[in-house]
């Protein structure tokens, strides 16, 4: 019998150190990636140029996320996000408080907050995705993102008619577009970026367009006057 010392090494030690080692350098170029796209815009930033930025080869970083267009929707991914990832938004704390709402207009307002959460991490970079939207990269990305965003939209939507009830005459489907239309980021970064309204005044007006368009209750809140 051979000495344990010369016998096969038991790679069951060592998988999980490769695997931590292969998220931290995955995280680390997608860092990197946000940085270069906030900088210098999607069209000007290269796969060596995040390479270089992230310390890594251009091939690990083809090994690690994918072309430009991958590393792009990763790092779009990790801004949604932020430290919750990879808890998908339906199970975050936030979207359950919501579903378990009582009130009908709280649990709007709980929607509201959820809505600013999401755009306060991912706002810079969805500025970068509308400008430059005739990139087919990005137009791809967008039509995915706003697919999401309008199934997301839906089932809150059906979650508030099944629940609370909507405005008299209103559909789910009506709902559904009136919640989409309300959370449209250019909406979003045209008050707070463009015209400098405070996050909490955009998360008010938000929970108040929300309460009028889908429940017909009156709007006017104080907050939404700060």
């Amino acid at each position: 019998m051979l000495p344990v010392s010369m016998t096969t090494p038991d790679r069951s030690y060592t998988s999980p150190l490769r695997d931590d080692q292969a998220r931290l350098t995955r995280r680390r170029i997608i860092d990197a990636a946000h940085d270069r796209f906030l900088a210098q815009g999607y069209a000007g930033t290269t796969i060596e140029a995040i390479a270089r930025a992230a310390g890594v080869s251009v091939q690990t970083v083809y090994n690690s996320v994918g072309n430009k267009a991958a590393v792009l929707t990763a790092v779009y991914d990790t801004a949604l996000a932020g430290d919750d990832a990879p808890v998908a938004i339906s199970e975050r704390p936030t979207f359950q408080a919501m579903l378990t709402e009582p009130d009908a207009r709280r649990c709007l307002a709980r929607y509201a907050a959820l809505s600013r959460e999401l755009g306060q991490r991912a706002a810079p970079l969805v500025a970068t995705i509308l400008a430059e939207a005739g990139n087919p990269d990005l137009r791809a990305l967008a039509a995915t993102a706003e697919r999401q965003r309008a199934q997301g939209t839906a089932a809150v939507a059906r979650h508030v008619a099944d629940r609370f009830g909507l405005a008299p005459g209103l559909t789910v489907d009506e709902a559904a577009d009136i919640l989409w239309a309300l959370t449209a980021p250019e909406t979003m970064i045209r008050l707070v970026h463009e015209r400098g309204w405070t996050w909490e005044r955009y998360e008010a007006w938000l929970a108040d367009a929300m309460t009028g368009g889908v429940l017909g209750h009156p709007r006017g809140s104080a907050a939404a006057r700060r």
